[in-house]
């Protein structure tokens, strides 16, 4: 695979603008009549897309293996995610703005619903508002352990970080989570003995936070995982030269854009808002990643027909961001998350790329099954980039 360094050296400038639109979890799997979410949804822009486009496969990590958001996201902005590893508490810190010192351990949480025997009966806790999630990180923050400044901040719904910051607290822990109901939280432990002290601290702040919100409901324990601290990669605004917006509802994937140089645009609540804001900005970026989360959130409930929704509702909007004539967009994802499956899956992510310079495939439609036989071929995500650019005249002749 060719080297970030390599490609910085071929990155050239050029006036092009490049639209990455990722429906995260979007890839799916048949239901009884044989449909996939992408093959039930009603979709005339994203077909006629693929009739003039090019379209393909695309492992986000290798064959056969499911990944998280952040590896999957990493993918998509051309690095090795096997290379790169960021942990989601990291993430989902710098996607709320909060500021992260080398002392600092960061997490991702949940808060989810345990029964009387101290099983997960939900873990999400139902998806609980914002604002309670908030006053329920004001109740953890109370919570004193020896030598550690606490910082607790609500993300979204039920979802929180919390940073451990004090000394000796080193990566290389487990999470809490057993991403399944039907069995109690996991104890923290560590994974080398470096991170002996921050695993205790961890099992510490688990256990103080099970006693505070005992009386709470549905919300009455919590679950971590990511435990990270701030890493060290390289821009993609460095590497290929261009200025670059995000445009995301959920903080995490703020977080993990604007780690590799991106800027965080103001994107609003809903699919619409976001290809407003996409029009607003346009004419001062030249990359764009505009991430939409429902169809993932609708794959992990189950929800079939949510998922579909959501997608037609992308497909609805597509005229505005075409009418702004990118030079390159491809809509993609990070991941599959079959609503039959009701979680992340290892299935390679349809690919749809369209350019003036890209070889049509003359797809009827925009779906798994044809995406097999389009001109992309199967790739891995962090392939994708690099094609991109690519298409964009960004990238240089290699060699004489």
């Amino acid at each position: 695979m060719i080297t970030l360094a390599d490609l910085k050296a071929l990155a050239r400038p050029a006036g092009t603008k490049v639209v990455l639109l990722v429906m995260d979890g979007v890839g799916g799997l048949p239901r009884a009549d044989g449909k996939t979410e992408l093959d039930a949804a009603r979709t005339p822009n994203l077909d006629r897309l693929a009739a003039q486009g090019t379209l393909g496969l695309a492992d986000p990590i290798a064959p056969g293996i499911t990944p998280g958001s952040g590896p999957g996201h990493l993918g998509l902005f051309g690095y090795d995610p096997l290379q790169y590893r960021i942990g989601r508490g990291v993430l989902e810190a710098v996607g709320i703005d909060m500021h992260m010192t080398e002392r600092d351990l960061a997490a991702r949480g949940n808060f989810c619903a345990v029964d009387q025997a101290g099983l997960i009966t939900d873990r999400r806790a139902g998806r609980i508002p914002t604002d309670t999630c908030a006053r329920l990180c004001t109740l953890l923050e109370k919570i004193k352990l020896p030598g550690i400044e606490l910082i607790v901040r609500p993300v979204r719904e039920h979802r929180f970080v919390v940073l451990f910051r004090g000394d000796g607290l080193e990566e290389g822990l487990s999470e809490t989570d057993p991403q399944e109901v039907g069995k109690p939280p996991l104890p923290v432990e560590a994974e080398a003995p470096h991170a002996a002290r921050a695993a205790l601290i961890a099992n510490g702040f688990v256990s103080e936070a099970r006693r505070l919100l005992a009386n709470e409901h549905p919300a009455n324990m919590v679950l971590l995982r990511g435990f990270s601290k701030y890493p060290k990669i390289p821009k993609l605004t460095d590497i290929y030269g261009v200025k670059a917006g995000v445009i995301a509802v959920y903080p995490m994937y703020r977080g993990l854009a604007r780690l590799v140089g991106m800027e965080a645009l103001s994107a609003g609540d809903s699919v619409a808002d976001e290809f407003a804001a996409l029009e607003t900005h346009y004419r001062d970026y030249d990359f764009f990643f505009l991430h939409i989360k429902k169809t993932d959130s609708y794959g992990e409930d189950g929800n079939f027909d949510a998922k579909v929704h959501v997608i037609e509702e992308v497909d609805h909007a597509l005229p505005r961001l075409l009418g702004l004539n990118p030079d390159v967009l491809v809509i993609t994802s990070d991941h599959s998350t079959p609503a039959i499956y009701k979680a992340h899956s290892w299935h390679p992510v349809p690919v749809l790329l369209s350019s003036k310079w890209c070889r049509p495939d003359g797809a009827p439609r925009f779906t798994e099954r044809e995406c097999r036989f389009g001109g992309i071929g199967h790739i891995r995500s962090a392939e994708l980039l690099p094609v991109m650019m690519g298409h964009a005249e960004r990238l240089t002749k290699f060699g004489a």
